[in-house]
């Protein structure tokens, strides 16, 4: 009875250290001009100021301090698991493996202060696009991406919602393709997998072309 008391309060202490550990972090402030720096191994793929030059890799620049943060922690749990969990991207695991929560702040800070740039939106998907990011489909069950994303995509950067406005359409596409067939799991409580799965190939299109304009 004696040792079970001990390792209760062991637990209890582990658990206590944990979630005191994890407040200290959330309360992590990043410098924007350390960030400047560390980020040029950023810039090969994602641009100096993070407006990345190909579609394939998104633009980070403007993005909010949390969801950068996130993902960045999602991307090195990926390599630390082997892909189990997180999220798992061969190209980012090189990149993440040794940044501490420091160097992850600094970067969030440094690229969130960017100015993100708009793209266009082909005049005929404008309508199409713009009735399903601002009213979903209720007989698809189709929340609207607006619900989360805002009107405008700015997003919402306290709830983790990311900035969408001028991303590339082929990273988008990607993206939301990748939700719906369960290769990308990071979402909190499944959201953007619910979401993806109801979504057609045309739907997906037309949602990645009218992102890339939206503001």
């Amino acid at each position: 009875m004696k040792k079970l008391a001990i390792l209760c309060g062991m637990l209890f202490l582990a658990g206590h250290v944990s979630a005191a550990e994890e407040q200290r972090v959330e309360r992590m402030i990043g410098d924007a001009e350390a960030g400047q720096q560390k980020a040029q191994t950023c810039a090969a793929c994602h641009g100096p100021d993070g407006n990345s030059a190909v579609g394939d890799f998104p633009n980070i620049a403007g993005q909010h301090v949390r969801y950068i943060v996130k993902q960045l922690r999602d991307y090195k749990t990926g390599v630390e698991s082997n892909g189990e969990r997180g999220r798992y991207n061969i190209l980012m695991a090189d990149q993440v493996a040794n940044l501490s929560e420091q160097d992850m702040y600094d970067l969030a800070a440094y690229f969130s202060g960017q100015e993100n740039q708009v793209g266009g939106t082909p005049e005929e998907l404008i309508a199409e696009g713009q009735a399903l990011f601002m009213g979903g489909d209720i007989e698809r069950g189709i929340t609207a991406c607006a619900a989360c994303h805002g009107p405008s995509g700015a997003g919402m950067g306290q709830a983790m919602f990311p900035l969408l406005s001028g991303q590339h359409p082929e990273y988008t596409k990607l993206q939301l393709e990748h939700f719906r067939s369960g290769e990308r799991a990071n979402d909190p409580n499944a959201m953007m997998r619910d979401i993806a799965t109801r979504l057609t190939d045309r739907d997906i299109e037309v949602l990645s072309q009218y992102i890339r304009g939206l503001y």
